[in-house]
């Protein structure tokens, strides 16, 4: 890339981000509607299984490859004066769109299993969705100590289906942590009371 040249940027943390609430809410929906079902293990089986589930899915999400992610951040490079920081609210809803379908079925394979195990497929969803959430927390914590919010290209990430830490990244780029309109994290930046 030239040194001038334009870039589109997303907030890693926003993109991490985006995906948790979907994934809570679809999950917490499946296992809901699961319990209903008696299913072939029974409920109290089924149930048990599914917070067992939602534990090992919330850790296993949280600290998937946080040592990629450390080593991208290190090696941030500074954003120009050129390139195009993207809107919080454009960066959820095109990873929300690129990933409907996978999220539609993630929601029916959930569904499905409450006729084997009674709730357990929707708390391995919601699972996901909190360890996702975990995840952001942890890259605001970063990008707060080290007062630099982290960014990536958006043509990697589309590259890499969305996953701002897949093979086609080759690196992150850093702002101030004013920059943007999320907050460390990637949540919404809280705006300041009218006095």
């Amino acid at each position: 890339m030239a040194r001038g040249g334009q870039v589109g940027l997303a907030r890693v943390a926003v993109v991490v981000r985006a995906g948790a609430a979907p994934m809570w809410w679809l999950g917490v929906f499946a296992a809901g509607i699961g319990v209903l079902v008696p299913g072939l293990t029974g409920r109290r089986i089924g149930v048990l299984a599914g917070a067992a589930l939602f534990v090992v899915a919330t850790g296993v999400v949280a600290y998937a490859r946080r040592r990629r992610y450390t080593a991208l951040a290190g090696s941030a490079a500074r954003a120009g004066k050129h390139d195009v920081l993207q809107d919080r609210a454009v960066t959820v809803r095109n990873w929300r769109r690129g990933h409907r379908w996978w999220l539609l079925l993630a929601f029916l394979a959930a569904l499905g299993s409450a006729f084997a195990v009674p709730a357990a497929g929707g708390l391995l969803l919601a699972g996901c969705g909190a360890g996702l959430w975990l995840k952001s927390a942890w890259l605001g914590r970063r990008e707060e100590s080290g007062q630099a919010l982290l960014w990536v290209r958006v043509d990697w990430l589309a590259a890499n289906t969305g996953r701002p830490a897949g093979k086609a990244v080759k690196g992150y780029r850093s702002t101030g942590i004013a920059a943007g309109d999320a907050a460390p994290g990637g949540a919404r930046r809280k705006t300041a009371a009218l006095v």
